[in-house]
């Protein structure tokens, strides 16, 4: 608080900013950490039921199952047996939502990487300007501690605001491959249970 205190108005700004990017990576992460399931695995149990014409059982299982992947699925099992463009259709839809979802937030994210560090600059505008106007009030007869609250202010906005900024950045980018990683196994999901569910006379 003392620190706070210290580098002026804009250190607030910024602590604010660090709470609000915090909020939203710990959020984010959880999110995509329920959503990774292996591609792979479940569309292999999928394909098993389709194969055993336990359609409802696949269903149930999306239901089950956290996820976009199994929310793509689970729209192309409510289309099986009709034309694969409809199939494709409904599992295009179903992944627009979910992309949708996957990159809520990510933006104030990568706002607040943008914006702390430029706070910070604006801190030490702040700052320089309090210790010139210092040094005019005295004349120029100044000695160190008469310019230290202004130096304070500046240092301390400028290292605060990059320190926001470069944890924000990096937890952007690292959500940012998660959501890239999680949409590759949606692509896949999504061609492969297109070709699953369509009607024989469709495919040919």
């Amino acid at each position: 608080m003392h620190l706070l205190a210290q580098g002026g108005i804009l250190m607030y700004v910024i602590l604010a900013c660090s709470v609000l990017a915090l909020g939203i990576f710990l959020e984010k992460a959880f999110h995509l950490h329920r959503a990774a399931i292996d591609p792979g695995l479940f569309l292999r149990e999928i394909r098993g039921m389709v194969g055993a014409g336990e359609l409802e059982e696949a269903l149930e299982l999306c239901i089950r199952t956290p996820g976009p992947i199994a929310h793509i699925v689970r729209a192309g099992l409510s289309r099986a047996g009709r034309p694969r463009p409809q199939i494709k259709e409904a599992i295009k839809d179903a992944g627009l939502r979910e992309v949708s979802r996957l990159e809520s937030h990510l933006g104030i994210l990568a706002t607040v990487a943008h914006i702390a560090p430029l706070l910070g600059l604006l801190g030490t505008v702040l700052g320089m300007i309090r210790t010139f106007r210092a040094i005019e009030s005295l004349s120029g007869a100044v000695n160190p501690s008469n310019l230290a609250g202004g130096i304070w202010e500046a240092l301390l906005t400028t290292a605060f605001g990059l320190i926001v900024a470069i944890g924000a950045f990096v937890g952007y980018n690292f959500l940012v491959s998660r959501v890239e990683r999680i949409v590759v196994g949606m692509e896949t999901s999504a061609v492969e249970i297109a070709d699953l569910l369509a009607a024989p006379e469709a495919s040919r």
